[in-house]
């Protein structure tokens, strides 16, 4: 049974990816929707513009916490107090991605993807000990830490993996230039590269580079964070939590570092951004907490359990409300503006 969930959320993923490749550097995948908010003398509205950017995200938390729920459970971890634990940690790291882009890049209304995953990585061992300290308060049992956190990890590979193809949609972190390319890098981005469309898309705004063949970096993101962490689900599910912990956060972090060699956007003016200190820290930060938290786990995960829990009608509804949530906070472009007219159609009266 393994074998056959983990195929199918590879082939999933390589759908998903393979179609957000191909079509989110157009202009026409930025924006979902625009709201009418205010009528102007002259009959138009200006609008609040909804995107892409927003839905795609909100489609990451709910995948990765999904499969969070799918693997927690699947250990024996309680439902209630996981969603309680799931919701805590999320009030705290989604509004976290713009303060510290907001400390970072000195710029109000963006995000970061790097700063939340540090403050997660500061949160999540505290939030998981002192949920353990409560429950076995009231008489609980104590949930299995190191799977919890390997758990988190996977997840967020997973959450990630998706939430840079919504980068693509709106384009943002996007890639050098492929002429500021040399060697093998140049010859491979001259064939695989992105081409962005749009005005309003954050690579044409902040540097100009709207209609130039960059450096697929969401891409390359996307797809080595989603292998990860397909290949880190399927060692958890045999019971291997220190080697998914481990490997997931090394993979990504390290990349993490690494990538910013082949990145164009802003990241602070520091030589050595400081969201690369914090990929460091994340690192060892999970290096440490494998090494606090080894010994006995509990038997190997049963993955029907922990696909029966989150089929529930419970979380379903809660990742549902969730997922609006995200939407409404990240979807709402505070940097464009629509102006539309509203009219009748006489002929179809």
């Amino acid at each position: 049974m393994i074998e056959l969930v983990v195929g199918v959320l590879t082939l999933t993923f390589a759908w998903l990816l393979a179609w957000a490749f191909k079509e989110l550097p157009a202009e026409k995948w930025q924006f979902v929707a625009t709201v009418p908010r205010q009528r102007h003398a002259d009959g138009q509205w200006t609008g609040l513009n909804l995107t892409f950017y927003g839905a795609l995200t909100a489609l990451g938390y709910m995948v990765a916490i999904a499969l969070m729920i799918v693997m927690c459970t699947a250990v024996g971890v309680a439902l209630t107090p996981l969603i309680a634990l799931v919701a805590v940690l999320l009030l705290i790291i989604v509004p976290s991605s713009r303060w510290v882009a907001a400390a970072v890049e000195g710029k109000q209304y963006t995000f970061t993807v790097a700063g939340a995953v540090f403050v997660a990585a500061l949160v999540c061992p505290l939030a998981v000990l002192i949920c353990n300290h409560g429950l076995e308060y009231f008489g609980g049992d104590p949930m299995p830490t190191l799977p919890l956190l390997a758990a988190m990890a996977i997840s967020y590979a997973f959450g990630e993996g998706i939430g840079r193809i919504a980068c693509i949609s709106f384009g943002c972190c996007y890639g050098k230039p492929v002429s500021m390319t040399t060697g093998m890098w140049r010859s491979l981005f001259t064939r695989l590269h992105f081409v962005f469309e749009g005005h309003t898309k954050k690579i044409a705004y902040e540097s100009q580079l709207d209609g130039i063949p960059v450096i697929p970096i969401q891409a390359i993101t996307s797809t080595l964070y989603v292998v990860t962490a397909v290949v880190g689900f399927w060692i958890y599910l045999y019971g291997w939590y220190t080697t998914a912990l481990i490997g997931t956060l090394g993979v990504s972090q390290l990349w993490r570092l690494y990538s910013e060699f082949l990145r164009a956007d802003y990241r602070g003016a520091k030589a050595i951004s400081p969201y690369r200190l914090m990929a460091v820290a994340t690192l060892l930060i999970g290096l440490a907490y494998a090494y606090w938290y080894h010994g006995t786990f509990p038997a190997a995960p049963d993955l029907e359990r922990g696909l029966n829990a989150v089929w529930a009608p419970g979380p379903l509804m809660a990742l549902q409300l969730m997922g609006l949530i995200i939407f409404f906070y990240t979807g709402r472009s505070d940097v464009t503006q629509s102006r539309m007219q509203i009219h009748v159609c006489q002929d179809k009266i």
